[in-house]
Protein backbone atom coordinates (compact mmCIF):
# COMPACT_ATOMS: atom_id res chain seq x y z
CA UNK A 1 0.00 0.00 0.00
CA UNK A 2 1.36 3.40 -0.98
CA UNK A 3 1.81 5.28 2.34
CA UNK A 4 0.82 8.51 0.56
CA UNK A 5 -2.33 7.14 -1.04
CA UNK A 6 -4.58 9.27 1.18
CA UNK A 7 -2.68 12.40 0.15
CA UNK A 8 -3.18 11.69 -3.56
CA UNK A 9 -6.60 10.03 -4.03
CA UNK A 10 -6.48 10.37 -7.79
CA UNK A 11 -9.21 9.32 -10.18
CA UNK A 12 -9.32 5.60 -10.95
CA UNK A 13 -7.32 4.78 -14.07
CA UNK A 14 -5.42 8.06 -14.06
CA UNK A 15 -1.70 7.73 -14.79
CA UNK A 16 -0.29 11.11 -13.81
CA UNK A 17 3.26 11.45 -15.13
CA UNK A 18 3.44 15.19 -15.74
CA UNK A 19 4.93 16.77 -12.61
CA UNK A 20 7.49 18.60 -14.76
CA UNK A 21 4.52 20.61 -16.10
CA UNK A 22 1.74 21.13 -13.54
CA UNK A 23 1.37 18.78 -10.56
CA UNK A 24 -1.71 17.61 -8.68
CA UNK A 25 -2.12 18.99 -5.18
CA UNK A 26 -1.93 16.71 -2.15
CA UNK A 27 -5.12 16.33 -0.13
CA UNK A 28 -3.80 18.59 2.63
CA UNK A 29 -3.36 21.49 0.21
CA UNK A 30 -6.90 21.07 -1.07
CA UNK A 31 -8.24 20.88 2.48
CA UNK A 32 -6.28 23.97 3.52
CA UNK A 33 -7.70 25.99 0.62
CA UNK A 34 -11.23 24.81 1.35
CA UNK A 35 -10.85 25.80 5.00
CA UNK A 36 -9.42 29.18 3.97
CA UNK A 37 -12.36 29.76 1.61
CA UNK A 38 -14.82 28.87 4.36
CA UNK A 39 -13.08 31.24 6.74
CA UNK A 40 -13.34 34.03 4.18
CA UNK A 41 -17.02 33.22 3.74
CA UNK A 42 -17.77 33.26 7.47
CA UNK A 43 -15.52 35.92 8.97
CA UNK A 44 -13.61 37.54 6.11
CA UNK A 45 -10.17 38.81 7.10
CA UNK A 46 -10.92 39.02 10.82
CA UNK A 47 -7.98 36.74 11.56
CA UNK A 48 -5.50 38.36 9.17
CA UNK A 49 -2.65 38.20 11.72
CA UNK A 50 -2.94 34.40 11.55
CA UNK A 51 -2.64 34.57 7.77
CA UNK A 52 0.62 36.47 8.16
CA UNK A 53 1.90 33.78 10.50
CA UNK A 54 1.17 31.17 7.84
CA UNK A 55 2.97 33.27 5.26
CA UNK A 56 5.98 33.40 7.56
CA UNK A 57 5.90 29.60 7.93
CA UNK A 58 5.92 29.37 4.14
CA UNK A 59 9.00 31.60 3.95
CA UNK A 60 10.69 29.41 6.55
CA UNK A 61 9.91 26.23 4.63
CA UNK A 62 11.20 27.75 1.40
CA UNK A 63 14.38 28.98 3.09
CA UNK A 64 15.01 25.48 4.44
CA UNK A 65 14.28 23.90 1.07
CA UNK A 66 16.79 26.22 -0.61
CA UNK A 67 19.21 26.16 2.33
CA UNK A 68 19.11 29.93 2.21
CA UNK A 69 20.97 31.64 5.06
CA UNK A 70 17.80 33.41 6.18
CA UNK A 71 14.16 34.04 5.31
CA UNK A 72 15.36 37.59 4.58
CA UNK A 73 16.93 36.17 1.40
CA UNK A 74 13.63 34.79 0.10
CA UNK A 75 10.89 36.66 -1.76
CA UNK A 76 7.47 35.33 -2.70
CA UNK A 77 6.88 36.04 -6.38
CA UNK A 78 4.21 35.35 -8.99
CA UNK A 79 6.36 32.94 -11.00
CA UNK A 80 9.85 32.09 -12.22
CA UNK A 81 9.61 34.55 -15.11
CA UNK A 82 8.95 37.45 -12.77
CA UNK A 83 12.00 36.57 -10.68
CA UNK A 84 14.17 36.24 -13.80
CA UNK A 85 12.95 39.66 -14.90
CA UNK A 86 13.91 41.14 -11.52
CA UNK A 87 17.48 40.03 -12.23
CA UNK A 88 17.59 40.85 -15.94
CA UNK A 89 16.20 44.35 -15.57
CA UNK A 90 17.70 45.01 -12.15
CA UNK A 91 21.39 44.64 -12.96
CA UNK A 92 23.30 47.64 -14.26
CA UNK A 93 24.31 46.45 -17.72
CA UNK A 94 26.97 48.00 -19.92
CA UNK A 95 27.17 47.70 -23.73
CA UNK A 96 29.25 44.65 -24.57
CA UNK A 97 28.29 42.68 -21.46
CA UNK A 98 27.54 39.01 -22.04
CA UNK A 99 25.02 36.57 -20.61
CA UNK A 100 25.84 32.89 -21.10
CA UNK A 101 22.95 30.42 -21.35
CA UNK A 102 22.55 26.89 -22.71
CA UNK A 103 20.90 25.92 -25.98
CA UNK A 104 18.32 23.82 -24.10
CA UNK A 105 16.66 26.48 -21.95
CA UNK A 106 12.92 26.89 -21.51
CA UNK A 107 11.83 30.16 -23.21
CA UNK A 108 11.54 31.95 -19.86
CA UNK A 109 15.28 31.60 -19.32
CA UNK A 110 16.14 32.71 -22.86
CA UNK A 111 13.70 35.46 -23.86
CA UNK A 112 14.35 37.56 -20.75
CA UNK A 113 18.05 37.80 -21.62
CA UNK A 114 17.44 38.38 -25.32
CA UNK A 115 15.24 41.31 -24.27
CA UNK A 116 18.43 43.03 -23.06
CA UNK A 117 19.88 43.31 -26.57
CA UNK A 118 18.72 46.94 -26.97
CA UNK A 119 21.05 47.70 -24.04
CA UNK A 120 23.97 46.17 -25.94
CA UNK A 121 23.98 42.91 -24.01
CA UNK A 122 25.10 39.83 -25.94
CA UNK A 123 23.47 36.46 -25.29
CA UNK A 124 25.83 33.50 -25.81
CA UNK A 125 24.14 30.11 -26.28
CA UNK A 126 26.24 27.08 -25.41
CA UNK A 127 25.76 23.56 -26.76
CA UNK A 128 25.52 21.33 -23.68
CA UNK A 129 24.88 18.02 -25.47
CA UNK A 130 28.48 16.89 -24.99
CA UNK A 131 29.99 14.74 -22.26
CA UNK A 132 30.98 17.70 -20.05
CA UNK A 133 28.30 20.41 -20.21
CA UNK A 134 29.66 22.23 -17.16
CA UNK A 135 33.06 22.66 -18.82
CA UNK A 136 31.39 23.95 -21.98
CA UNK A 137 29.45 26.55 -20.01
CA UNK A 138 32.41 27.68 -17.92
CA UNK A 139 34.73 27.87 -20.93
CA UNK A 140 32.18 30.09 -22.71
CA UNK A 141 32.58 32.74 -20.01
CA UNK A 142 34.87 35.54 -21.14
CA UNK A 143 36.06 38.69 -19.37
CA UNK A 144 32.90 40.35 -20.75
CA UNK A 145 30.56 37.77 -19.17
CA UNK A 146 28.52 39.24 -16.32
CA UNK A 147 26.14 36.39 -15.69
CA UNK A 148 25.62 32.68 -16.37
CA UNK A 149 21.89 31.86 -16.44
CA UNK A 150 21.17 28.15 -16.40
CA UNK A 151 18.46 25.67 -15.46
CA UNK A 152 19.50 23.20 -12.80
CA UNK A 153 17.58 20.54 -14.74
CA UNK A 154 16.70 21.00 -18.39
CA UNK A 155 12.96 20.89 -18.97
CA UNK A 156 12.98 18.75 -22.13
CA UNK A 157 15.87 16.31 -21.75
CA UNK A 158 15.92 16.18 -17.96
CA UNK A 159 19.68 16.78 -17.93
CA UNK A 160 20.79 17.68 -14.40
CA UNK A 161 23.85 19.89 -14.08
CA UNK A 162 26.43 20.09 -11.31
CA UNK A 163 25.52 23.38 -9.68
CA UNK A 164 28.41 23.56 -7.16
CA UNK A 165 30.88 23.01 -10.01
CA UNK A 166 29.28 25.77 -12.07
CA UNK A 167 29.22 28.01 -9.03
CA UNK A 168 32.92 27.48 -8.39
CA UNK A 169 33.71 28.21 -12.04
CA UNK A 170 31.65 31.40 -11.95
CA UNK A 171 33.24 32.57 -8.70
CA UNK A 172 36.71 32.03 -10.15
CA UNK A 173 35.81 34.17 -13.17
CA UNK A 174 33.86 36.85 -11.33
CA UNK A 175 30.59 35.82 -13.02
CA UNK A 176 27.19 35.85 -11.32
CA UNK A 177 25.32 32.53 -11.38
CA UNK A 178 21.53 32.65 -11.84
CA UNK A 179 19.76 29.30 -11.46
CA UNK A 180 16.30 28.45 -12.75
CA UNK A 181 15.60 25.70 -10.22
CA UNK A 182 12.03 24.91 -11.22
CA UNK A 183 12.79 21.36 -12.42
CA UNK A 184 14.93 20.46 -9.40
CA UNK A 185 13.37 22.14 -6.38
CA UNK A 186 11.05 19.56 -4.85
CA UNK A 187 12.50 16.67 -6.86
CA UNK A 188 16.11 16.71 -5.68
CA UNK A 189 17.91 18.45 -2.81
CA UNK A 190 18.95 21.94 -3.82
CA UNK A 191 21.38 24.21 -2.00
CA UNK A 192 21.92 27.87 -2.90
CA UNK A 193 24.92 28.12 -0.60
CA UNK A 194 26.66 25.02 -1.93
CA UNK A 195 26.03 26.18 -5.49
CA UNK A 196 27.48 29.61 -4.79
CA UNK A 197 24.69 31.17 -6.83
CA UNK A 198 23.76 34.82 -6.81
CA UNK A 199 20.11 34.20 -7.66
CA UNK A 200 17.74 31.23 -7.81
CA UNK A 201 14.05 30.98 -8.58
CA UNK A 202 11.27 28.42 -9.01
CA UNK A 203 7.51 28.12 -9.34
CA UNK A 204 5.40 26.20 -6.86
CA UNK A 205 3.22 24.29 -9.32
CA UNK A 206 5.60 21.54 -10.46
CA UNK A 207 7.65 19.40 -8.07
CA UNK A 208 6.59 21.50 -5.08
CA UNK A 209 3.00 20.24 -5.59
CA UNK A 210 1.49 23.68 -5.16
CA UNK A 211 -0.70 26.05 -7.19
CA UNK A 212 0.20 28.21 -10.14
CA UNK A 213 0.71 31.88 -9.37
CA UNK A 214 3.20 31.63 -6.50
CA UNK A 215 6.93 31.01 -6.59
CA UNK A 216 10.16 31.79 -4.78
CA UNK A 217 13.07 34.12 -5.55
CA UNK A 218 16.38 33.79 -3.73
CA UNK A 219 18.68 36.81 -3.91
CA UNK A 220 22.05 36.71 -2.22
CA UNK A 221 22.24 39.26 0.57
CA UNK A 222 25.10 41.30 -0.86
CA UNK A 223 23.27 41.70 -4.17
CA UNK A 224 19.81 42.75 -2.99
CA UNK A 225 20.46 46.49 -3.10
CA UNK A 226 22.35 46.19 -6.40
CA UNK A 227 19.19 45.16 -8.27
CA UNK A 228 17.36 48.23 -9.54
CA UNK A 229 13.69 48.06 -8.56
CA UNK A 230 10.94 48.52 -11.14
CA UNK A 231 7.88 47.69 -9.02
CA UNK A 232 6.81 49.79 -6.09
CA UNK A 233 3.99 49.63 -3.57
CA UNK A 234 3.06 49.51 0.07
CA UNK A 235 4.21 45.96 0.75
CA UNK A 236 7.86 46.40 -0.31
CA UNK A 237 8.58 49.22 2.12
CA UNK A 238 10.80 48.85 5.15
CA UNK A 239 8.08 50.30 7.38
CA UNK A 240 5.25 48.58 5.51
CA UNK A 241 2.64 48.85 8.26
CA UNK A 242 2.94 52.60 8.77
CA UNK A 243 0.50 53.98 6.21
CA UNK A 244 0.85 57.60 7.37
CA UNK A 245 4.60 57.83 6.95
CA UNK A 246 5.59 60.04 4.02
CA UNK A 247 9.28 59.24 3.78
CA UNK A 248 10.09 55.68 2.79
CA UNK A 249 12.75 53.23 1.68
CA UNK A 250 12.61 49.71 0.22
CA UNK A 251 12.72 46.85 2.68
CA UNK A 252 16.21 45.70 3.57
CA UNK A 253 15.10 42.08 3.07
CA UNK A 254 14.02 40.33 -0.12
CA UNK A 255 10.52 41.62 0.61
CA UNK A 256 11.69 44.63 -1.43
CA UNK A 257 10.73 42.54 -4.50
CA UNK A 258 7.12 42.10 -3.31
CA UNK A 259 5.40 45.31 -4.32
CA UNK A 260 1.79 44.65 -3.31
CA UNK A 261 -0.67 42.46 -1.45
CA UNK A 262 0.39 38.82 -1.13
CA UNK A 263 -1.19 35.84 -2.87
CA UNK A 264 -2.57 34.50 0.40
CA UNK A 265 -4.70 31.81 -1.25
CA UNK A 266 -1.62 30.44 -3.01
CA UNK A 267 0.39 30.67 0.20
CA UNK A 268 -2.16 28.54 2.05
CA UNK A 269 -1.91 25.79 -0.57
CA UNK A 270 1.87 25.89 -1.05
CA UNK A 271 2.61 25.92 2.67
CA UNK A 272 0.56 22.74 3.08
CA UNK A 273 2.29 21.04 0.15
CA UNK A 274 5.74 21.93 1.43
CA UNK A 275 4.83 20.51 4.82
CA UNK A 276 4.30 17.16 3.11
CA UNK A 277 7.65 17.34 1.30
CA UNK A 278 9.36 18.13 4.58
CA UNK A 279 7.69 15.19 6.28
CA UNK A 280 8.88 12.83 3.56
CA UNK A 281 12.32 14.47 3.43
CA UNK A 282 14.05 15.59 0.26
CA UNK A 283 16.60 12.78 0.40
CA UNK A 284 13.81 10.20 0.38
CA UNK A 285 11.87 12.14 -2.27
CA UNK A 286 14.92 12.04 -4.54
CA UNK A 287 15.48 8.31 -3.92
CA UNK A 288 11.86 7.43 -4.66
CA UNK A 289 11.82 9.50 -7.84
CA UNK A 290 15.04 7.89 -9.04
CA UNK A 291 13.56 4.43 -8.45
CA UNK A 292 10.57 5.32 -10.63
CA UNK A 293 12.73 6.90 -13.34
CA UNK A 294 15.02 3.85 -13.33
CA UNK A 295 12.06 1.51 -13.82
CA UNK A 296 10.66 3.63 -16.66
CA UNK A 297 14.11 3.80 -18.20
CA UNK A 298 14.56 0.02 -18.15
CA UNK A 299 11.03 -0.65 -19.41
CA UNK A 300 11.18 1.85 -22.26
CA UNK A 301 14.71 0.81 -23.27
CA UNK A 302 13.29 -2.68 -23.87
CA UNK A 303 10.71 -1.38 -26.37
CA UNK A 304 11.43 -2.06 -30.06
CA UNK A 305 12.71 1.09 -31.70
CA UNK A 306 12.88 3.06 -28.46
CA UNK A 307 15.21 6.06 -28.36
CA UNK A 308 15.94 7.53 -24.94
CA UNK A 309 16.44 11.28 -25.11
CA UNK A 310 17.26 11.75 -21.43
CA UNK A 311 20.56 11.02 -19.66
CA UNK A 312 21.09 7.41 -18.67
CA UNK A 313 23.43 8.12 -15.75
CA UNK A 314 21.49 8.48 -12.45
CA UNK A 315 23.68 11.43 -11.44
CA UNK A 316 22.61 13.32 -14.54
CA UNK A 317 18.84 13.05 -14.10
CA UNK A 318 16.15 14.19 -11.69
CA UNK A 319 12.49 13.41 -12.41
CA UNK A 320 12.28 13.59 -16.21
CA UNK A 321 12.49 10.83 -18.82
CA UNK A 322 11.95 11.73 -22.48
CA UNK A 323 11.82 9.16 -25.26
CA UNK A 324 10.70 8.56 -28.84
CA UNK A 325 9.64 5.40 -30.68
CA UNK A 326 10.88 4.66 -34.17
CA UNK A 327 8.06 4.77 -36.69
CA UNK A 328 5.67 6.49 -34.29
CA UNK A 329 4.72 10.14 -34.68
CA UNK A 330 5.12 11.90 -31.33
CA UNK A 331 1.83 13.72 -31.69
CA UNK A 332 -0.08 10.53 -32.45
CA UNK A 333 1.62 8.68 -29.60
CA UNK A 334 0.82 11.53 -27.22
CA UNK A 335 -2.85 11.42 -28.20
CA UNK A 336 -2.94 7.64 -27.82
CA UNK A 337 -1.49 7.92 -24.32
CA UNK A 338 -3.89 10.72 -23.48
CA UNK A 339 -6.87 8.51 -24.40
CA UNK A 340 -5.58 5.96 -21.92
CA UNK A 341 -5.40 8.61 -19.17
CA UNK A 342 -1.61 8.84 -19.22
CA UNK A 343 -0.95 12.48 -18.39
CA UNK A 344 2.41 13.42 -19.94
CA UNK A 345 3.84 16.00 -22.34
CA UNK A 346 5.42 16.41 -25.76
CA UNK A 347 8.84 17.92 -25.21
CA UNK A 348 12.28 17.82 -26.74
CA UNK A 349 11.38 15.75 -29.78
CA UNK A 350 9.67 13.03 -27.80
CA UNK A 351 7.28 12.11 -25.02
CA UNK A 352 8.21 13.36 -21.56
CA UNK A 353 7.27 11.36 -18.46
CA UNK A 354 7.80 12.85 -15.00
CA UNK A 355 6.70 10.81 -11.96
CA UNK A 356 6.92 12.08 -8.39
CA UNK A 357 7.81 10.30 -5.16
CA UNK A 358 4.24 9.13 -4.52
CA UNK A 359 3.63 7.70 -8.02
CA UNK A 360 2.50 4.13 -7.55
CA UNK A 361 4.05 1.00 -9.04
CA UNK A 362 0.71 0.34 -10.73
CA UNK A 363 0.89 3.64 -12.63
CA UNK A 364 4.43 2.88 -13.78
CA UNK A 365 3.74 -0.71 -14.83
CA UNK A 366 0.41 0.10 -16.51
CA UNK A 367 2.12 2.84 -18.54
CA UNK A 368 4.92 0.51 -19.60
CA UNK A 369 2.42 -2.19 -20.58
CA UNK A 370 0.50 0.35 -22.62
CA UNK A 371 3.66 1.51 -24.38
CA UNK A 372 4.50 -2.09 -25.25
CA UNK A 373 1.12 -2.36 -26.95
CA UNK A 374 1.59 0.91 -28.80
CA UNK A 375 5.21 0.32 -29.91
Amino acid sequence: MNPWHDEFPQEAGLRYLNHAAVAPWPRRASAAVCAFAEQNLRVGARDYPQWLQLEQRLRQRLARLLNAPSTADVALVKNTSEALSFVAFGLDWRPGDQVVISDQEFPSNRVVWEALRPQGVEVVEVDIAGSDPEAALIEACTPRTRLLAISAVQYASGLRLDMPRLGAGCTERGVLLCIDAIQQLGAQPFDVQASGCAFAMADGHKWLLGPEGLGVFYCRRDLREQLRLHEYGWHMLEDAGNYDRRDWQPAKTARRFECGSPNMLGAVALEASLALLEEVGMAQVATLIEQRIARLHAGIAALPGARLLSPQEPGRRAGILTFALAGRDNGELFEALKKEQVVCAQRGGGIRLSPHFYTTETVIEDTLALLHRLA
